[in-house]
């Protein structure tokens, strides 16, 4: 990898106390870098934001859902009700149920619903871990085709093997490095630039399974993550924008204009994320543009940092 780029900024009381290191790349609308920051050509692990590519991969193979599940289906959920309640109706379409699920049991990401739950007496389950939307599309999309759901997340099962052709074809590159991810189901490596091209696919599609998966994902951007976080807040806040976070400090995000961005910091830090795709996005001219609400774009930029229960300073991008 190339060295280490300072991305943003953590400043405190106008001193710069710390840093984060990461890169940051920006399709143009022809799908050809147009600035980058970084090492942005060599493998990462995207975590959650292959979760489109994923959704679509089983889309192709005969996953038939209404709009709002087939975002369930690319999501991290918060675990609010409606979530819970439509990994449940998933399972339900093709005659199963939550046991059939092999998620590891845990809380909603969500605090308050997290709160919520643990006062009401209730504990970890496997249907409120946040990737249970596409582990119950990976067991539907199994039943359609008559395979085995024991093994779903298996490599070698022909949904797998399915998933990482579609994978490597929307990214441009073959697939150096297949991980376990944090739900247990395989994890596929790309570059910065792999990740950007294929959600810039999905969002310029105008028919056929890639807009079928872009579209719900606009439409729905509450399912995608969850009513109070920020990728909801910004794909709302940019007409026609997709995107998706993921742990380690991953995020992508495209334009149905063709422009597209991905992002990852070395350290991990999820409170950065939206700091650095705000800033992409500003970079790019994405918030002159008439239509898109350029201060709550920002808004989901600002992390602030406190001193004595009062805001005394901020991580701020510097690239």
């Amino acid at each position: 990898m190339s060295s280490p780029v300072v991305v943003a900024e953590i400043v405190r009381s106008g001193f710069v106390e710390g840093h984060h290191y990461g890169s940051v790349v920006a399709l143009d609308r022809d799908g050809n870098p147009e600035w980058a920051v970084g090492a942005t050509e060599t493998p990462v692990l995207p975590r959650s934001c292959n979760k489109p590519i994923q959704a679509l991969a089983m889309v192709r193979l005969g996953l038939d859902l209404p709009s709002e599940l087939l975002a369930l289906a690319c999501a991290s959920h918060s675990g609010e009700d409606f979530h819970v309640a439509g990994a449940r109706q998933i399972l339900v379409s093709v005659g199963l149920d939550e046991s059939a699920l092999q998620t590891p049991a845990d809380y909603p990401l969500d605090d308050a619903t997290r709160d919520e739950l643990i006062r009401a007496g209730g504990e970890r389950s496997p249907i409120l871990m946040n990737c249970s939307g596409k582990h119950a599309a990976m067991l539907a999309t199994c039943v359609v085709n008559g395979w085995d759901i024991a093994d779903y997340r298996d490599p070698g099962h022909p949904l797998q093997k399915a998933i990482a052709d579609t994978f490597a074809e929307l990214t441009g590159e073959p697939v150096e490095v297949v991980a376990v991810d944090g739900c247990g189901a395989p994890l596929l490596s790309t570059s910065l630039v792999g990740l950007a091209r294929a959600f810039r696919t999905l969002a310029v599609a105008e028919s056929g399974p890639e807009r079928r998966v872009a579209d719900a994902i606009r439409q729905h951007p509450a399912f995608v993550s969850g009513s109070q976080r920020d990728e909801r807040a910004l794909l709302t806040a940019v007409p026609g924008a997709i995107g998706k976070a993921g742990a380690e400090s991953c995020y992508a995000v495209a334009l149905p204009d063709g422009r597209a961005f991905a992002l990852k910091t070395d350290d991990g830090a999820a409170r950065v994320r939206p700091v650095l795709m705000a800033e992409a996005l500003r970079r790019s001219g994405v918030l002159e543009e008439p239509g898109v609400d350029a201060k709550a774009v920002r808004r989901t930029g600002v992390v602030e940092l406190l001193g004595g229960g009062a805001p005394v300073g901020e991580i701020r991008a510097c690239f």
